[in-house]
């Protein structure tokens, strides 16, 4: 299954309202909020064993840095 496919089906089940937006800028906002808040910041995602992207990220950068330090 395609990455996006997750992704929108969180996003409907966890984030959209049932009814849908008012208008296109409630939309644009809701949608941001989802991607650059709530999802890379603190949802939990099963290909980084259960860390955020955010969380993941950091977390590489300070063990990649390590390794490849030669000093």
């Amino acid at each position: 299954m395609p990455p996006i496919e997750p992704f929108f089906r969180s996003f409907k089940t966890e984030w959209m309202p049932k009814l849908g937006y008012l208008d296109m800028k409630a939309a644009k906002l809701s949608i941001s909020d989802y991607i650059n808040g709530y999802c890379n910041r603190y949802r939990p995602h099963q290909l980084n064993d259960g860390l955020s992207p955010l969380l993941a990220e950091t977390e590489y950068l300070e063990t990649s840095n390590k390794v490849a330090s030669f000093t």
